[in-house]
């Protein structure tokens, strides 16, 4: 695998939990300090002092900057869904990118966060638990839509990664469940997102272009179409994290451009999606859009060919 994709790509590790046990079982979830763990041989990185900086290629938007407040840390913020009014924003968080999933899963920390924009900045991130106290659990690439919520999990009980839905209950998520097998084990889901019946995921499905594709199925009361690979937006190489605007009108993606990871954009025709085009380069992945057509996405930053930091970024839309 492809280094540059180690965080994004985390939830498709195999982590075999089944069977696991918890020793010790609390009544409560842990109250979480997630700055109070952060490796303390990791300086907080900035555009001042970023080797790759991502490059912009388009002239709808504003350069990109790290997302203002109290988001992004010397650790790892990655796999960011900006719900549509561009207030509230999910993302997956652990200390250090160095350590591997299966140890991450005992640190209390690792796992999904949410933050709400207060005076034009991001508050205090809270821990979004998904899992019952005292279980192990490695949660994260969250997509919500409404009260609904998809995300990814490696955890006791099950083999491997799956994909799990959520419904919120008195502000709280709850009724985790696994998607249907049809989902899991036919159509071997990745990361996923959703627009009305249509869902949009990734996947190394047979028939496919090649490495990574984005493929999209349609929901009924019959269950999920077969589904059909969007090979206008597909290339021989990695092509994944698909995003759909909240218009349904774009289609945006991670592509691996010149060794490196890029977000490309498609936009939809009379005939269907078109040849996407190049928005960012250079350790630039991972989009997610508000109305306003604001673009987030993750930055890696490596210093000296070590991934040391991830860090949400926005291009504003001009």
């Amino acid at each position: 695998m492809n280094p540059i994709f180690k965080i994004g790509l985390l939830f498709l590790c195999t982590l075999f939990l089944s069977g696991c046990g918890v020793t010790e079982q609390t009544a409560e979830y842990p109250e979480i300090d997630r700055t109070s763990v952060l490796p303390a041989d990791i300086q907080k990185q900035s555009p001042e002092t970023d080797q790759h900086p991502p490059i912009l290629h388009s002239d709808e938007f504003l350069p990109p900057v790290p997302i203002p407040g109290l988001v992004n840390t010397s650790g790892a913020e990655d796999s960011a869904f900006i719900l549509p009014d561009g207030k509230t924003l999910y993302f997956f968080f652990t200390p250090d990118v160095r350590i591997p999933p299966e140890k991450q899963i005992l640190d209390n920390v690792t796992g999904v966060y949410v933050s709400r924009k207060k005076d034009g900045a991001w508050a205090k991130p809270e821990r979004v638990w998904l899992s019952d106290p005292g279980t192990l659990a490695l949660d994260g690439a969250v997509a919500i839509y409404g009260d609904d919520m998809w995300f990814a999990s490696a955890r006791e009980g099950f083999d491997g990664m799956h994909i799990f839905t959520a419904e919120l209950i008195d502000d709280r998520w709850e009724n985790w469940q696994p998607v249907s097998s049809q989902l899991m084990d036919d159509f071997q889901l990745g990361e996923v997102h959703l627009h009305g019946n249509d869902l949009y995921f990734h996947s190394y499905l047979p028939g496919g272009k090649g490495d990574l594709d984005i493929w999209m199925t349609t929901r009924s009361d019959d269950g999920w179409s077969e589904p059909i690979n969007i090979e206008s937006v597909n290339t021989p190489g990695l092509d994944g994290f698909p995003c759909i605007t909240p218009d349904g009108r774009e289609l945006w993606l991670t592509r691996t451009i010149d060794g490196t990871p890029g977000i490309l954009r498609s936009q939809k025709t009379e005939t269907g999606w078109s040849t996407p085009e190049l928005i960012l380069s250079q350790f630039a992945g991972e989009p997610t859009l508000d109305s306003a057509g604001n673009l987030y996405f993750i930055h890696h930053y490596f210093v000296d060919g070590v991934m040391i930091e991830a860090d949400i970024y926005i291009a504003y839309r001009k």
